[in-house]
């Protein structure tokens, strides 16, 4: 790991200490925070995956449950499923350990009435993205799913990294192995903010408008360099989150 990631993380961890001086939060401060990062997480994520649902159409469906003219059934359930997947994964963290369980329901959440076929089960079939170097990459391949997941949630529960570290490494881990047919990035981004929930952090909101530095990390670690850069988008939007929550409740205060 590169100086600089670490330097990170002690600065994060420094942040998150006067985070955690104000804790326990009320009731309002959680209801609050919780409306507007389950918008923010949501429209960012799909966004990611090519939703054409504007931020402020995101919110009109989280929090009035209106459906939005022009838009396709799919999006709306993107939206809704997604939402219900942050909640999942926000009792979820009150375990100590993720089971293969945990992630196929996870998935099940995000692909509901969308592909009820696929939804939380592992593809049959081989799959592939092309780079944008215009390459082919498959994924593991579908007979092989079982052993790489089984080995993927053995490590996950094991390992003595740093929380931070350990949440990014599973979100790049987890895209690697692409476990199903469809909904791969926003169950490992929902996977990634369920460790980082389970550790006391706030969830890391991979932004839209940060998507080509996001994609371009992924696949130079997945090309055989090295991941501190992806580690790095990671933190630094956990780090943007720490500052956010803390916005937030000083916002209270006054």
């Amino acid at each position: 790991m590169q100086i600089q990631t670490i330097a990170l993380i002690k600065q994060i961890d420094a942040r998150k200490v006067a985070l955690d001086n104000k804790r326990p939060f009320n009731n309002e401060q959680l209801s609050r925070i919780k409306r507007i990062f389950d918008v923010d997480l949501t429209y960012n994520s799909n966004a990611i995956e090519g939703s054409t649902m504007t931020f402020n159409e995101t919110k009109l469906v989280i929090n009035e449950g209106l459906t939005i003219g022009g838009k396709k059934l799919n999006e709306h359930l993107e939206i809704i499923n997604h939402k219900y997947a942050i909640d999942f994964i926000e009792e979820l963290s009150k375990n100590q350990v993720i089971t293969l369980r945990d992630i196929k329901d996870i998935h099940g959440l995000v692909l509901r009435g969308i592909d009820d076929k696929y939804a939380g089960k592992f593809r049959d079939t081989l799959v592939g993205v092309r780079l944008s170097n215009g390459q082919i990459r498959n994924f593991t391949d579908p007979l092989l799913l079982d052993e790489a997941m089984n080995k993927f949630i053995i490590n996950l529960n094991n390992t003595q990294e740093h929380p931070l570290i350990k949440a990014a490494q599973a979100h790049y881990d987890f895209v690697t192995i692409h476990p199903f047919i469809d909904g791969n990035g926003r169950t490992a981004r929902l996977l990634m903010n369920l460790i980082l929930l389970q550790h006391g952090y706030p969830p890391a909101i991979i932004r839209i408008a940060n998507r080509a530095n996001y994609i371009l990390a992924l696949e130079s670690a997945q090309n055989g360099g090295e991941l501190d850069g992806f580690y790095q988008v990671v933190i630094e939007a956990v780090a943007e989150s720490i500052e956010s929550y803390l916005i937030m409740l000083a916002q209270e205060v006054k």
